[in-house]
């Protein structure tokens, strides 16, 4: 017996019967708990429906019949799971879920088809791989996601009617969504298949159907490119291979604690802080990774990367029309860096559209593969951009974005600010205005070399220590007052003024006097102080700084009914509101909780939250064993 499945990936040619069709085959079934999804009776021969006719018509043949008049006229689509339950127990009950979500897994469900499309896989109801599966986990769960762009204001306005919606958002009966772009910084489909190891043009002739995706022509979207490879923007070429360093950049804050409160010191003895550097900056130095500059010049290397950024994109990016991304993209107005590894394999991305006569460049995408944002390449490709634009654009000084509310965060750490300096006549009517999004802008200072950071910051330290070297007395050690010694006299005292050094301190006795009133702190304080501040200032602790603001995420109280963050934590202890260390736990592991709860499993708050989780664990541990 035959069964239909709709060959189409175009949302406005499908019929609700066959929208519903492709969401259960993705959907777990809610009936029976054991089926992963919609998938035929064993005797069931399921075909696409473009070829549903030539198929029946060529069984009758084998027969030696030409009457096909018992035949449907019509496909009969696929309806009946073998587990015996139909599409509304498949995550396709559009009056259960309600019309948002509906659409939402639609989407989902025509991306996973379009790649299973690309395996020539696509009726293979059994086929899965990593990239399905993390769509699929994304498909059956709310749309919390992060840092996936929604799809842009005028992707719907292909067709003359205004009730249409876009392809990946919506259908013909239904009003579009809020429209909104946002600035995509980590991978979103989960581990990296096998095959992205090989080369681009290694895979092309593995592929066996192409997707059927067409482009139609519309309003574009200005995306800012990938960084390309920029072995002299300043003035040094980086080929050398060096020792591996530890990948973490942090100063010895003890010696300067210690030196601004007059702890002797001695400074010939203390060896200085170790500069370390990002693992991504030791994989360009070393060839691993290259920067390259790449546009829609028709060259076949710049269509290989093009085509690459294409893929990282489209990757990252599963709510976004395969098509739309992919007229940005190749849009010849639109430049790119990328990081390339291993040839032509892309691993990062920047899409921009420079506006030299206007003094500004629209950063449109943005984008690194998950798997290599611990090494630093968000903040690499963000400076080799910045150096890009001064030499090939030397009077482009300004960069402005549409940033999505969570990506707020790290735009700012690259000297991004939501104060928009810039004239609006100079840059309104050249980029869209995006709802849902915050325009942030970045201006570029002269005489910085964004390439060589680590050692202007290490030049602006040491300056300082030397600074406070010159105006510290803590290496200077006086002998032993004599009256105290061994053999003097019991009951002498001493006026603290002729102590040596202690007048030049600045003391007098009102502060002796001061302390004795203050309050000793307990271990567990102490304790619960260094913690906090080591958790306000680790590296992945940004997301959870300030409490999440009800305008920014409008529906982030719906879900978390008990917020918590750090600066609410601080405000805690320093009004002694934590009677125990379990109090205080209790309350970090909630903000990790909670931040789980809201976010996908494969989003960067979620990996930040499981981070500090697991540091705040192993500083428990150290406790345990120093008091045991």
């Amino acid at each position: 017996m035959k069964f239909a499945y709709p060959a189409s990936s175009s949302i406005d040619a499908l019929t609700p019967q066959q929208i519903a069709l492709k969401i259960a085959r993705h959907c777990p079934c809610t009936a029976c708990g054991t089926c992963k999804g919609l998938h035929p009776s064993i005797g069931v021969h399921v075909v696409l429906d473009d070829g549903f006719r030539e198929s029946i018509l060529g069984d009758l043949g084998q027969y030696g019949s030409d009457d096909d008049e018992d035949q449907p006229s019509v496909p009969l689509y696929l309806d009946i799971c073998a587990c015996g339950h139909g599409v509304a127990e498949h995550g396709a009950n559009e009056l259960q879920i309600g019309t948002e979500e509906y659409r939402r897994r639609a989407s989902y469900a025509i991306r996973i088809d379009e790649n299973m499309q690309d395996e020539g896989k696509l009726l293979d109801f059994a086929y899965s791989d990593p990239d399905t599966e993390s769509l699929r986990a994304r498909m059956t769960l709310a749309p919390v996601s992060m840092t996936a762009p929604s799809q842009p204001a005028n992707y719907d306005q292909r067709n003359k009617s205004p009730h249409k919606s876009s392809p990946a958002s919506g259908f013909r009966d239904l009003p579009p969504p809020l429209k909104k772009r946002r600035i995509s910084m980590s991978t979103l489909s989960g581990d990296d298949n096998d095959d992205d190891e090989e080369p681009l043009a290694t895979r092309v002739t593995q592929k066996t159907a192409p997707a059927k995706s067409p482009t139609k022509p519309g309003k574009g979207v200005k995306f800012v490119p990938a960084a390309g490879r920029m072995p002299v923007a300043n003035g040094k070429t980086n080929v050398e291979p060096g020792p591996r360093i530890k990948v973490e950049d942090k100063l010895d804050d003890a010696q300067l604690d210690r030196l601004a409160t007059g702890v002797p010191v001695d400074s010939e003895t203390t060896a200085p802080p170790v500069r370390v550097e990002k693992a991504a900056a030791i994989e360009l130095r070393q060839g691993i990774i290259q920067i390259r500059p790449v546009q829609n010049d028709r060259q076949p290397h710049s269509m290989v990367l093009m085509t690459g950024l294409k893929t990282l994109f489209q990757k990252q990016l599963p709510k976004m029309p395969r098509d739309y991304i992919a007229r940005l993209v190749y849009d010849a107005n639109s430049r790119a860096l990328a990081i390339v590894k291993r040839g032509y394999k892309v691993v990062g991305g920047i899409l921009f559209r420079p506006f030299p006569h206007r003094g500004f460049s629209e950063i449109v995408f943005f984008a690194t593969a998950s798997v290599d944002q611990v090494k630093g390449y968000g903040g690499m490709l963000m400076d080799h951009y910045k150096m890009h634009i001064r030499k090939a654009y030397p009077d482009m000084n300004h960069f402005l974005t549409y940033a999505d509310n969570y990506a707020v965060g790290y735009f700012e750490k690259q000297g991004f600010s939501k104060e928009i300096t810039l004239d609006r006549s100079v840059w309104a009517g050249y980029i869209k205005d995006y709802e849902g999004g915050t325009i942030m802008q970045c201006t570029m200072l002269d005489k910085v070399d964004y390439l060589d950071k680590a050692n202007i910051l290490a030049q602006q330290q040491d300056a300082i220590m030397s600074k406070i070297r010159q105006m510290s007395r803590s290496h200077v050690v006086h002998p032993g007052l004599p009256q105290f010694q061994e053999g003097a006299p019991e009951g002498v005292t001493v006026d603290p003024k002729d102590v040596p050094g202690l007048r030049e301190t600045g003391w007098t006795s009102s502060m002796a006097e001061n302390l004795t009133r203050l309050i000793p702190k307990s271990p567990d304080r102490h304790f619960m102080d260094r913690l906090l501040k080591d958790l306000q200032e680790h590296n992945q602790a940004w997301p959870f700084l300030k409490p999440v603001s009800a305008e920014d995420v409008p529906d982030y109280h719906d879900i978390v009914k008990k917020p918590m963050d750090f600066s609410t934590m601080e405000h805690k202890l320093d009004n002694n509101h934590y009677q125990t260390v379990e109090d205080f736990v209790n309350d970090a592991r909630l903000v990790f909780d909670n931040c789980r709860l809201y976010n996908l499993e494969d989003s960067v708050y979620h990996k930040c939250a499981n981070t500090l989780e697991k540091f705040v664990n192993e500083q428990l541990k150290e406790r345990i064993k120093r008091e045991s």
